[in-house]
């Protein structure tokens, strides 16, 4: 079966090695790319993403600019110093000279909708505010779209922003409110299961073995993002977080979910804290009357990994 999705994306090295995958998966079919502020500025994660089409040959996939703001408060500081100054591990990599398709993030969101009915899902590896735009300007977006699949948040584990707070839904945690308070039930790949399944630096050498243009990319861009994560550890080591939503669609029986409600902190203290309760452990109506969600809380990292290797392969 082919996932047709929209990726929205801000990248970002692991959003590079989650597009290429989703590129080379055959059971994934991507109808754009729709490009946020988070990881860098919006203007170089349009231009970014661009040129990410551009090394796969992929000219052919639409790439649209959207929130440049979080939904409140100033603008971000953003996380050159995991990315990288052009948030390619400062790889000095030739951008694209291509254009942008006109239409804002949100608006090319409700329009494919609004055009495949029930067969896009939504995988968001960036923060949240193109996908609460696009409820604002559809309410019915919920009953559009096939589902929605998000990398962020930590369930049952600390964050790595703050002592509660993922980078993704702290970048925009009022988008992120809004998001996960629409009417539709997120899947949410968050800290729980992402920190849980590393790899190390031979990882991005045999994806750049089995494909050297779009892996020999990834081995390149990942070395200044290997560095940031191997700081204060005897081993290097790599988290390729934005991939897992896009593996989970074509590999559900590698993932293991807990269903439970959430609410999103936006006070100043908690901000972005993902708060997720397991049926049966509140009776407060705060939390039981709080929509649902399904947070992965556990993969198979063999397999996972062996998946991205194949489909480098491919």
């Amino acid at each position: 079966m082919t996932h047709k999705i929209i990726l929205d994306t801000d990248p970002g090295i692991d959003d590079a090695m989650a597009i290429f995958f989703a590129f080379q998966h055959p059971d994934i079919e991507v109808l754009g790319l729709t490009t946020v502020y988070g990881n860098i500025p919006v203007a170089m994660a349009a231009r970014n993403a661009l040129t990410l089409c551009d090394v796969a040959g992929r000219q052919d996939i639409p790439v649209t600019k959207g929130v440049a703001m979080p939904w409140v408060g100033p603008e971000s500081e953003y996380a050159h110093f995991v990315h990288g100054d052009d948030g390619f591990g400062n790889i000095n990599y030739p951008p694209s000279t291509r254009e942008l398709d006109s239409r804002d993030s949100a608006q090319f969101i409700v329009d494919k909708a609004r055009q495949h009915p029930g067969e896009i899902t939504l995988v968001a590896i960036g923060p949240l505010g193109n996908i609460a735009m696009a409820l604002r300007l559809e309410p019915d977006l919920p009953k559009l779209v096939k589902g929605i699949s998000i990398m962020g948040g930590a369930a049952f584990v600390p964050g790595n922003v703050t002592p509660v707070a993922e980078a993704n839904i702290w970048n925009d945690a009022h988008a992120a409110d809004i998001v996960f308070s629409a009417d539709w039930e997120v899947k949410m790949f968050g800290l729980d299961v992402t920190l849980f399944a590393p790899t190390d630096p031979e990882f991005v050498n045999i994806l750049a073995a089995k494909n050297p243009t779009l892996g020999g990319f990834v081995q390149q861009a990942s070395q200044f993002y290997i560095d940031f994560y191997s700081q204060n550890r005897d081993e290097k080591v790599c988290f390729f977080h934005d991939a897992f939503p896009l593996a989970q669609l074509v590999a559900p029986e590698l993932f293991e979910f807990t269903r439970g409600n959430i609410r999103i902190s936006t006070d100043d203290l908690n901000r972005g804290q993902t708060i997720v309760a397991p049926p049966g452990t509140t009776a407060s109506p705060l939390w039981t009357e709080a929509p649902f969600v399904q947070a992965a809380t556990g993969v198979k990292h063999d397999e996972l990994f062996q998946l991205f290797i194949d489909t480098y392969a491919l």
